[in-house]
């Protein structure tokens, strides 16, 4: 039985933060709670993304990212940092991007999630820590984290562990989606992989589908926050 800790389950609403002479919504910025939440099909109780466009949703339910990642980044960054520094709803301890599969599917509290996909780093990353560079040290590192898709909705305890209940048979795990997607694009092998993948999220297999077709597919604005 793969069983990971829950090191903290933070949750926060989009505030606004100024970035490169404008102001953005984020929902970057979340605090550990003390209380047991109920997690719905798009989100924690008391949690909110302040760009819907391309954040939360069903597919990306929960944010999760391993803490293990923190000293790095901490030795980057040359500061401390708090439980939710990447804004995730669940700090963890005891699964890391290369042991957990798209489409694996854990119980957590009373709810259960499935992995739909990697997060994928964006410019309020840079916003937050005054570092133009951070999505993309995210993105070559692999140290990404995920998200959680809602299966069944329930209350969920910081105390709560999280059990994997469920792997997928394909096994493509998160690192490897995360190189395709970002590093090595032209892996058209890798790509159909993906995509055969049926529980991968909705998003991210139009990218593929779209490259998969000689499609050029831009993250540049999300990375850097400029069009």
């Amino acid at each position: 039985m793969v069983r990971a800790e829950i090191v903290s389950l933070n949750i926060g609403q989009p505030k606004p933060a100024a970035f490169n002479g404008k102001e953005e919504s984020t929902g970057l910025f979340k605090t550990p709670a003390d209380e047991p939440l109920f997690l719905s099909r798009t989100n924690f109780e008391g949690d909110g993304q302040g760009d819907l466009v391309h954040h939360g949703g069903p597919d990306k339910a929960v944010c999760v990212y391993p803490h293990e990642h923190y000293p790095y980044w901490e030795r980057e960054l040359q500061r401390s940092l708090e439980y939710g520094a990447f804004g995730e709803n669940l700090t963890i301890r005891g699964l890391a991007e290369t042991d957990v599969c798209i489409g694996d599917i854990y119980r957590l509290g009373e709810a259960s999630v499935q992995v739909s996909q990697p997060r994928q780093p964006c410019f309020k990353l840079s916003m937050r820590y005054g570092k133009p560079e951070m999505p993309l040290l995210v993105q070559e590192t692999g140290f990404t984290g995920f998200y959680f898709r809602v299966l069944e909705e329930g209350l969920v305890s910081p105390a709560d562990g999280l059990t994997r209940t469920w792997r997928h048979p394909l096994g493509v795990t998160v690192d490897y989606a995360t190189r395709i997607m970002h590093r090595d694009k032209g892996n058209f092998e890798g790509i159909r992989k993906l995509l055969a993948v049926e529980e991968l999220s909705a998003n991210w297999r139009r990218t593929f589908e779209k490259r998969l077709g000689g499609g050029e597919t831009d993250t540049r604005e999300r990375l850097t926050g400029q069009g």
